[in-house]
């Protein structure tokens, strides 16, 4: 899941290097990424991961998206 992710965050943002990303890294702080590399994100795991966002849903960290990703599996 957290390959996948990588390969994912780095086409939203192809500057950021993907490998030093590790479950604690933080999405805004640690990748500088903002709301609409968020929102980018979050349409490419849904394209990725076959789902929709129904809820408002708060990452901080990747592995807070690994462990939501993990409810959808």
């Amino acid at each position: 899941m957290l390959e996948k992710l990588k390969e994912i965050i780095e086409r939203v943002n192809p500057g950021i290097d993907v490998s030093t990303v590790t479950p604690e890294t933080k999405l805004m702080e640690d990748l500088k990424l903002d709301s609409l590399s968020i929102m980018l994100l979050a349409m490419e795991i849904e394209a990725a991961f076959g789902f929709q966002f129904t809820e408002p849903v708060q990452f901080v960290t990747v592995q807070d998206v690994c462990d939501y990703l993990a409810t959808k599996a």
